[in-house]
């Protein structure tokens, strides 16, 4: 086992717990486990405390923002595709996964009227499951709240910035040999530590410089989950990621780990825990294979700002005061958030295959 010098010291409440934990592991704790303690942990994980987290600017003490936050033109282009995807398969209820503020579910359900029956969100936050009942408390019963998978669902699923914050394993080769990165503690603090591992990246990386990267099994999971569990509907997953073959390129070697809090980013997922959030870019491909092994159909893949553009983004915006459209510009231009973010969809297995409107140009598929 090879540690590094990355140490933190344990200041925060989460550090006991998880330094509990890594006792109880024999010492060392996977990456995605220490990144599950780090977010997830009853009362103290970063989504299951009370910070506020989703917001517009830092001076409202929030750590970042997302799309629906930006417009709510964002939610209204979604809901015409999501209006589609219900009258394509015959269903009349939406699933949001991780739906932060409420902001995209307020804007789904205004948009959508009574063209949609339910609207369920799947959070595991109970301070943001508050935050989302009291923004959304005007349309009544129409909405539920879940914290796990009934055994069957038919609907459409939305899941914007959800599977960034899934746990991802990580993986570091040194000198030629593959390790997996772990958490130990060390005078105090916690500690990077890598021991040799059997497991590797699904794109050969080519070179034998060192590099560091990540594996998401959690997250692909997931899809394979939805896909076992939807019997009619479809699924739109909005992130930001690569295809395989640019997520593990050879230049990109120190991976996508990423903390942010106070609208900053930084690297030291091991400082602070509990207090930042930690997230890793997807690997699109590895998405879309989950989704296919499982049975669901790959509809489509695109950039955010093409999706948004084909889902009628745009459309009357001519008179629109200026503010409005810098929010939107954000939401589309390449340098934004337009091309760093993606958008996937699948079809729920055994149905008719059909064309979403959000892929009706610039469709990416050829290039998983």
């Amino acid at each position: 086992m090879t540690p590094t010098t990355n140490t933190s010291i344990l200041p925060t409440a989460l550090a006991a717990p998880i330094a509990k934990a890594i006792e109880a592991a024999g010492g060392w704790l996977g990456f995605d486990q220490f990144m599950a303690l780090a977010l997830y942990t009853p009362g103290l994980g970063y989504y299951a405390n009370d910070s506020r987290k989703f917001g517009l600017m830092p001076g409202t003490g929030s750590d970042f923002v997302t799309a629906p936050e930006l417009s709510p033109r964002f939610g209204q282009a979604l809901a015409r595709q999501a209006a589609q995807a219900l009258q394509a398969t015959g269903t009349a209820e939406i699933w949001e996964f991780g739906a932060g503020s409420g902001a995209l579910a307020q804007q789904v359900l205004e948009a959508l009227g009574p063209q949609l029956e339910r609207y369920t969100i799947v959070d595991l936050s109970g301070s943001l499951q508050a935050r989302q009942r009291e923004r959304l408390a005007a349309y009544g019963d129409k909405v539920h709240w879940a914290t796990e998978l009934p055994p069957t669902m038919r609907g459409v699923v939305l899941g914007n910035e959800v599977l960034d914050a899934m746990p991802v394993k990580l993986l570091n080769r040194l000198q030629g040999v593959w390790h997996e990165r772990g958490v130990v503690l060390h005078e105090g603090g916690f500690l990077y530590a890598d021991r040799r591992t059997e497991l590797r990246p699904p794109f050969e990386v080519e070179g034998t410089h060192d590099y560091l990267t990540e594996i998401h099994p959690q997250a692909e999971g997931f899809v394979a989950t939805l896909a076992d569990r939807l019997e009619a509907g479809a699924v739109f997953l909005l992130d930001y990621g690569f295809p395989e073959h640019e997520y593990y390129h050879p230049q990109r070697s120190m991976g996508t780990v990423m903390c942010h809090r106070g609208h900053l980013a930084d690297a030291d997922a091991l400082a602070d825990v509990g207090s930042k959030d930690i997230t890793a870019h997807v690997n699109f491909t590895g998405i879309a294979l989950a989704g296919q092994e499982a049975g669901l159909e790959v509809l489509g893949y695109t950039s955010q700002g093409r999706f948004l553009l084909n889902c009628g983004l745009v459309d009357g915006m001519e008179d629109a005061p200026l503010e409005q459209r810098v929010m939107v510009q954000k939401l589309i231009a390449e340098h934004e958030m337009g091309e760093l973010f993606k958008v996937i969809a699948f079809g729920a297995k055994g149905q008719p295959v059909w064309e979403p409107v959000g892929f009706a140009a610039g469709d990416r598929m050829n290039r998983l």
